[in-house]
């Protein structure tokens, strides 16, 4: 169907000249029908969460009460994707939902660019803290450059990637937006006396903390502390938890690997790599969770921050 064809089409269905139009997807092109009441999308498993917000958005643009209906196969399973982006359009449905689904799509599938190399990315590999931060960031920097006010020193990042059960349950902090909230309060901690004011009002606004809020305070108090140390970030590799940006005098050295034996001390990359612990039980297993970070935390303190 060429261009002019498809114009007569929906100015026809525009002057009522009948009632059904079936197209492609073309109509969330921003096509306003204020006399058009009900939507059938088929197969809407197949569509992206942005998609689907802009076709249910082609209906109910007029005072006639609107129906959106999303059709999927019932003998053919929905993939989690899927299930998680219908769920989303069926919960927000109110005035200004637009919000809370371009939130949800930023959680599904990433930032791109902006966290990432290629166009796309996952989010989860990063959190919201830190995407929230890295945009306040930059906002900040151009609002001193509009008023030329010189920027003071901040805290260089520090990144903390091993395996602990930390995060913030979707039933315990409803909503995205409130998540992300929760997320900017505990990324933005730098000393014990922050995680005990972010405790509190997590407390006080939500009830009984879950374990795995828990281990996100303890993360969290953790990073300031590695940072304090002049430490850039402390990763697992394979069997070694690495720690870069080390510099390490000879008797520092000397005292990491008696105390931790196996270690490597990488000076022409700044990094060391120590055996990952395991536990004392039979058969043993590589140490995880708030152990592993205690772990962590007597390694710096008793080897990097040595004498310092």
């Amino acid at each position: 169907m060429n261009e002019h064809a498809l114009e007569r089409l929906i100015v026809g269905f525009w002057n009522r000249e009948f009632d059904v139009l079936v197209c492609t997807t073309i109509v969330e092109s921003g096509i306003d029908i204020p006399n058009a009441n009900t939507l059938i999308v088929e197969r809407g498993d197949n569509f992206g969460l942005s998609q689907l917000h802009q076709l249910r958005g082609r209906v109910g643009r007029g005072r006639e009460r609107a129906y959106a209906y999303f059709l999927y196969p019932p003998e053919k399973p929905l993939t989690e994707t899927a299930h998680e982006r219908l769920a989303t359009i069926a919960q927000h449905t109110d005035l200004g939902a637009g919000m809370y689904v371009a939130m949800k799509d930023l959680e599904i599938r990433g930032a791109g660019n902006l966290l990432g190399g290629e166009q796309s990315g996952h989010i989860e590999g990063v959190g919201f803290d830190l995407y929230v931060r890295m945009v306040g960031e930059a906002v900040k920097e151009f609002k001193e450059q509009a008023s030329g006010l010189e920027s003071p020193d901040e805290a260089p990042d520090m990144r903390v990637d091993l395996p602990v059960n930390a995060h913030i349950p979707h039933e315990w902090v409803p909503g995205e937006r409130l998540r992300l909230e929760a997320y900017r309060r505990i990324a933005s901690i730098a000393k014990e006396e922050d995680v005990v004011a972010v405790h509190d009002e997590l407390v006080d606004r939500y009830g009984k903390l879950p374990e795995p809020v828990g281990n996100l305070l303890a993360v969290a108090l953790f990073r300031a502390h590695a940072r304090e140390a002049g430490l850039a970030e402390i990763v697992l590799q394979g069997n070694f938890v690495k720690f870069s940006q080390v510099y390490l005098r000879e008797s520092q050295e000397l005292r990491l690997k008696r105390v931790f034996p196996g270690s490597i001390v990488k000076k022409q990359s700044d990094h060391i790599l120590v055996p990952r612990p395991k536990t004392s039980t039979f058969p043993a297993e590589p140490v995880t969770g708030l152990p592993l970070l205690e772990w962590c935390r007597s390694l710096i303190d008793g080897v990097i921050k040595m004498g310092a």
